[in-house]
């Protein structure tokens, strides 16, 4: 026998091994399939920023026809919907308060007075800013219906006119931008646990002396421990592919050869990291406190809920240690855009660097502690 049929055999022993002690415990079998489908399907539905129902109260002190017609702007869509009209301004307070309402408008006593003089007449929109987003919403709305109050009511238009075209979501929705990070961010998370665990669960169970003692070489037990935990995160990423397009109809417009591409290099990455977790941890409970301890400033540096760009100087160069970052961008690039390798070739060298020095530490830390 050849050494390289020697190689692949030992290394088929020591993966279908890692792979019997994932799919055998039944705990572990749950962690690696349910929480998936649970938070793919929660991050569809819960992650939504667009503004659908804004209830808003009214304090109307002119009650003329002006005011009427402004009011029933308001009433008329899909997105308002007036939960009160109260008789004066301290009524307003519980509403918002109570989070009753989003918005409150105030009409002044001489509103048709000011407008039928030709004058400005001031509108009042109180919204709550506890939250800023939703707040900057329900304004937002409200000034482009008042603009068309007033176009109509005067009969000039604006000198310049907007037309907006939205790339790669026409609509806007929020879930088209959530779903295809989710497909990182929650993948990573297991696939970091379960290689994190690899290494960890044999010095647990007593059974990392066996080895020491093995006739293998310590890069085929670290190729061994390191397939599993990636052979899980294309499956686990093909579930949340699979809810995103088929569920909640988000449009694939990329390459499937280039989107497994960029997940190989990122389950990749994501299993040097946990190596070296685990190779540094003397038992399971550690290993939960790195992930925990872990996880949580990479998915902010990530870009998953905030731009990079917005963050401070320091922390931009920061998040070029983190594969996430990398990660989210090429795949929501190629899941909305479509772009090909020639124009993310440049996403892949970051992640190549990342993988190639998380495996060679995780390989220096595992021989180390072999020796």
């Amino acid at each position: 026998m050849s050494t390289f049929q020697l190689f692949l055999q030992q290394l088929a022993v020591i993966c279908k091994k890692e792979i019997l002690s994932i799919w055998q415990d039944p705990a572990t079998r749950r962690i690696v399939v349910i929480p998936c489908i649970l938070m793919g399907f929660l991050f569809g539905y819960a992650a939504n920023y667009n503004l659908e129902n804004a209830p808003y109260v009214v304090l109307d002190q002119s009650r003329s026809g002006a005011s009427a017609d402004l009011l029933s702007r308001f009433d008329g869509t899909s997105l308002f919907h007036r939960v009160a009209t109260v008789s004066n301004a301290n009524e307003i307070a519980p509403y918002i308060e109570q989070e009753k309402a989003v918005m409150a408008i105030s009409i002044p006593q001489d509103f048709q007075d000011r407008l039928d003089q030709g004058e400005k007449a001031p509108v009042q929109i109180i919204s709550d800013g506890r939250n800023t987003m939703v707040a900057g919403l329900v304004t937002g709305y409200a000034g482009r219906i008042v603009n068309s109050f007033n176009q109509e009511r005067t009969g000039v238009s604006a000198p310049v006119t907007v037309i907006t075209r939205t790339w790669y979501n026409p609509n806007q929705i929020t879930r088209w931008f959530f779903m295809p990070g989710i497909i990182g961010l929650l993948s990573f998370a297991q696939v970091f646990v379960l290689a994190g665990l690899s290494v960890a669960r044999e010095r647990e169970e007593g059974t990392f002396e066996q080895l020491l003692v093995a006739p293998v070489s310590p890069s085929v037990i670290l190729i061994g421990k390191a397939m599993p935990p990636m052979i899980v995160g294309f499956i686990q990423c093909t579930i949340l592919f699979c809810i995103s397009y088929f569920w909640f109809n988000v449009p694939f417009a990329g390459n499937f050869g280039m989107f497994y591409t960029a997940i190989f290099f990122y389950v990749l990455s994501s299993t040097g990291c946990g190596l070296i977790v685990s190779s540094i941890s003397k038992n399971m409970q550690q290993v939960l406190v790195y992930v925990v301890v872990l996880m949580v400033p990479m998915a902010l540096l990530s870009g998953v809920v905030t731009p990079i760009n917005n963050m401070p100087r320091f922390l931009q160069i920061i998040t070029y240690a983190d594969p996430l970052r990398f990660a989210l961008e090429l795949i929501r690039r190629i899941y909305l855009e479509g772009l090909t390798f020639g124009q993310l070739f440049w996403n892949f060298i970051p992640l190549s660097v990342i993988s190639a020095v998380t495996l060679s530490v995780a390989a220096y830390l595992f021989r180390h502690h072999l020796n």
